[in-house]
């Protein structure tokens, strides 16, 4: 398989130290998931336990609760986990050109993960559960589906779908790219998390087969839980093999889902305010994503640049506003709001969280004429098991908008 969802781009990682240090860290997070995971989870657990009175502990650790077994059952679950971000650690390095043992002190990326980017690869790791496990598929059919049929429906009498250029903002570990592209449609994700993009890499373009590795994806839950067994559940992922697939949809097309598909690693807002992506897009595919804007009238903005006359913007998602808590800049107030400051992107100083009833208004005056909105009923989960005591879900903002 030709790597079609490589980022575009060459990359000089030592050109900017601050983008080394990102990378970094995100690689090293991968390289010590299994370490921290045994550190804080299993190991912190036996030292607790065995603090307890010695009657209590060996009650305990004998039948029916073998919590000591238990303990044993966590620790293969996180090394199962851990073979699945080396695998995503692999690939990183072979993409930015990183050795394992390098001795360059310019490269030295190990031990430059933070706890949160530790907390960032755990998540990773756990969303193979949502996008690449067929045990996901019902959240996976929750918030990618009326999308997908918004796409469908908008271009159904479209017989060379390849030429629909669809642009997916916030692409994760690139599920929605990936089954755009298999029907047919010239599709480009962008992500700025390199956690989300090393997994997406892997995932899209170096696995091997469907059912490569197990998962655990609930392992490290030690609260709310029924039965050991809901906790131990394992999966396999990727659920499908997305080399095969592609190459199955390839069938009959006039241009190969390898050359249908692409994902580019940058701030959407910088990479498609530009001229260079003006008007350039017949469909606009965001999940889960607008909620990551300091400021959403800049997606808005964004997203009208990029689309076609006459394009659609379809949306599903909630509003968990990612930066309803950021300190204000310093020097911010009294500036002027209508001069950007010295940072661009998601690093332009202010923050707003609005209702969905203004966004539905902001879109309306910005534009765009919307077509569709609902808020949707059914509860949402995200990553979520069904077996859990604490069942959180999201109802979901549902819209199309077309640019007029």
């Amino acid at each position: 398989m030709e790597n079609p969802g490589e980022w575009n781009g060459e990359f000089d990682v030592l050109a900017d130290p601050e983008e080394t240090r990102v990378i970094s860290a995100a690689l090293d997070s991968f390289r010590r998931y299994g370490q921290t995971a045994h550190f804080n989870e299993t190991h912190r657990r036996r030292q607790n336990f065995y603090a307890l009175p010695t009657s209590d502990w060996q009650r305990l650790a004998g039948p029916p609760f073998n919590i000591l077994s238990t303990l044993d059952l966590v620790d293969e679950a996180i090394d199962a986990n851990a073979a699945i971000a080396a695998a995503i650690l692999a690939t990183g390095l072979q993409s930015f050109g990183f050795h394992p043992q390098t001795d360059d002190t310019k490269l030295k990326w190990r031990d430059a993960a933070m706890p949160l980017d530790m907390s960032k690869a755990r998540t990773t790791i756990r969303q193979f559960y949502r996008d690449w496990s067929a045990e996901g598929m019902e959240e996976r059919r929750a918030c990618n589906g009326p999308v997908i049929d918004d796409i469908s429906q908008h271009f159904a009498t479209h017989y060379d779908k390849g030429s629909i250029k669809v642009l997916v903002p916030g692409a994760g570990l690139g599920r929605l790219v990936f089954e755009l592209c298999s029907m047919g449609y010239m599709v480009e994700g962008n992500e700025i998390s390199y956690h989300q993009l090393m997994a997406s890499n892997w995932v899209l373009n170096h696995s091997t087969n469907a059912g490569q590795f197990d998962l655990y994806p609930f392992a490290l839950e030690f609260s709310n839980v029924v039965r050991r067994a809901d906790q131990l559940q394992g999966v396999k992922v990727p659920d499908v093999h997305p080399g095969t697939e592609l190459e199955k949809a390839s069938k009959g097309q006039r241009i190969h889902a390898f050359d249908r598909m692409s994902m580019t690693a940058a701030d959407f807002i910088i990479l498609y305010g530009d001229e260079d992506h003006r008007g350039i897009f017949d469909a606009v595919v965001t999940v889960f994503f607008i909620d990551t804007a300091p400021n959403v009238i800049r997606y808005i903005e964004v997203i009208r640049h990029c689309l076609k006359s006459g394009g659609i913007w379809a949306n599903l998602g909630p509003l968990l506003w990612h930066f309803g808590d950021r300190a204000p800049s310093k020097g911010s107030e009294g500036a002027d709001r209508d001069v950007k400051q010295d940072r661009g992107g998601i690093e332009e100083p202010g923050s707003i969280e609005l209702t969905d009833e203004e966004v539905m208004n902001l879109i309306a005056s910005s534009g765009f004429r919307l077509s569709k909105h609902e808020i949707r009923h059914a509860g949402m989960g995200y990553i979520h098991s069904h077996n859990s005591m604490l069942q959180s879900t999201y109802r979901t903002s549902h819209w199309v908008a077309i640019k007029e």
